[in-house]
């Protein structure tokens, strides 16, 4: 397998933060590190459960820096009344889950099903953390019997959930939201909302024969190498795609475009949070790719769709690579502790930077 930028590496190790305990438990077939279990106030009967969505070729104990360093800081604020975990499992394909390695890799490492592949890893993240807020509950808590049980034998329960996701992640990440009501806020760190033009531009960096600069890319979608299946799964999955299909977003759009997309943000994102944190140099993962849609959901959360009650925070990192950077860490603890705050009628912690 060949190698690749690791967003992780230049944090990696970088927190002062303490470490947080951290329970690895086979949770309905899927092995799962479960951090902040044996801090949880013993007076906390509600919990918010923080989901981590790992980088491409990297696993979920890569996550650990960021649980520590968001769990330190919420315990540092002493709450009695709520609880706060993290929770981390291998991407599929990644770490206790790999079976091959070559479908991790890039068109340009000669793997000539990439975008079928990553499309494949997001749409089973979201899949499999659907399926973990199914039943993490009863293994954690088990009618206050369970791993993290209540001292008095009180029940516990998870109330409220978020999701942090870097690079591969932060795909998922986008399409979590989208996905599941369950799920009311989400980091999204070097992550892309459009999957359709964010590959159709690494098709170009790629010198792929399937993408043609004279027609600027369009005959891409369609091709061997974004075959129509594929495109049908990003009409389904893709947060972009689920809006617009394979048309280009022209803002600002048209009425007859917002009264078209309002019932679908009704139902998928109505009253969640996003916070979107992006490099200004990155070329994997390009600001440009997620730019239309990023300027769609900021003007309708500030203007036609402001009764929606959507935040969206849209920060670029001027000279931060593919990386998930110092600052960008520190904004994503901030907004991980106001949207916790803000779940029990609180409010936020921090002025926030938009």
């Amino acid at each position: 397998m060949a190698a690749t930028n690791n967003p992780l590496a230049q944090v990696a190790g970088s927190s002062s933060a303490p470490e947080a305990s951290r329970l690895t438990l086979t949770v309905a077939g899927l092995k799962v590190d479960v951090y902040g279990l044996s801090e949880l106030p013993a007076a906390a009967s509600k919990v918010s459960c923080l989901w981590l969505h790992n980088p491409r070729l990297r696993r979920k104990e890569d996550m650990a820096d960021i649980a520590d360093q968001i769990l330190s800081a919420y315990h540092a604020q002493g709450s009695s009344t709520r609880g706060l975990i993290a929770v981390a499992f291998d991407q599929r394909n990644h770490g206790t889950r790999l079976v091959d390695e070559v479908a991790n890799d890039a068109w340009r490492e000669g793997n000539r099903t990439h975008a079928q592949d990553m499309f494949g890893t997001i749409t089973g993240a979201v899949v499999d953390t659907i399926h973990l807020l199914d039943a993490i509950e009863g293994y954690l808590f088990d009618a206050g019997h369970g791993h993290g049980g209540k001292p008095d034998g009180g029940t516990r329960h998870i109330d409220h959930n978020l999701v942090l996701g870097v690079s591969l992640g932060g795909h998922s990440a986008w399409q979590l939201l989208f996905a599941e009501p369950r799920v009311t806020a989400g980091v999204m760190v070097i992550g892309c909302p459009d999957y359709m033009t964010l590959m159709s531009d690494r098709a170009r960096l790629s010198r792929l024969e399937t993408f043609s600069s004279q027609d600027n890319g369009a005959s891409f979608l369609g091709s061997k190498d974004f075959p129509n299946a594929l495109i049908n799964a990003c009409k389904k999955y893709d947060p972009k795609g689920i809006l617009f299909g394979t048309k280009d977003i022209i803002n600002p759009i048209p009425p007859e475009d917002q009264e078209r997309i309002r019932p679908l943000l009704d139902s998928r994102v109505a009253r969640k949070r996003f916070q979107v944190l992006s490099g200004g140099v990155d070329k994997l993962v390009p600001y440009k790719a997620s730019a239309p849609f990023l300027t769609l959901l900021k003007h309708a959360a500030a203007t036609w769709y402001k009764d929606g009650g959507i935040y969206v925070e849209d920060n670029i990192y001027q000279s931060a690579g593919h990386m998930f950077s110092d600052d960008m860490r520190s904004d994503a603890v901030r907004f991980v502790l106001d949207s916790v705050a803000l779940q029990d009628g609180g409010k936020e912690l921090t002025p926030s930077k938009i």
